[in-house]
């Protein structure tokens, strides 16, 4: 459960900062005809509920029993890349007009996204709470 909840705050600090503040008016500009007026809250804490879940269990704590954070970084990078390509991809072929570019962007971003938690988790847990 520590794992979990470390990642989770780690998670969502780093999308919050990426979404409010970094890519914000890039979203805008490129799907701003698609985007809601107001977050659809409880559709994104099932997402991340779930998405922390599974890099949990498939990528951060294999990589704390391990102590790699090597392993955190190699695998979460990829965990991103899967999960994000999935929305992506899907966007990319089923929907009219969705950007190439939002697709390679978010997949960068899941795989940096995925990356960064997955590291900083197996830090803070092998560190402090160890």
């Amino acid at each position: 459960m520590k794992i979990y909840l470390v990642a989770l705050t780690t998670f969502f600090i780093i999308d919050m900062i990426w979404l409010g503040l970094v890519a914000r008016q890039f979203y805008a500009a490129q799907i701003g005809h698609l985007l809601r007026a107001d977050v659809n809250w409880a559709a994104a804490l099932v997402f991340y509920a779930l998405f922390i879940a599974a890099l949990s269990f498939f990528v951060i704590a294999p990589a704390v029993e391990t102590e790699s954070i090597r392993n955190a970084l190699i695998y979460g990078a990829f965990f991103g890349l899967v999960t994000y390509a999935t929305y992506d991809l899907t966007n990319l072929a089923t929907l009219k007009d969705w950007p190439l570019l939002v697709t390679i962007v978010d997949m960068i971003w899941g795989s940096v996204l995925g990356a960064s938690v997955s590291a900083v988790t197996v830090w803070i847990v092998n560190t402090y709470l160890q």
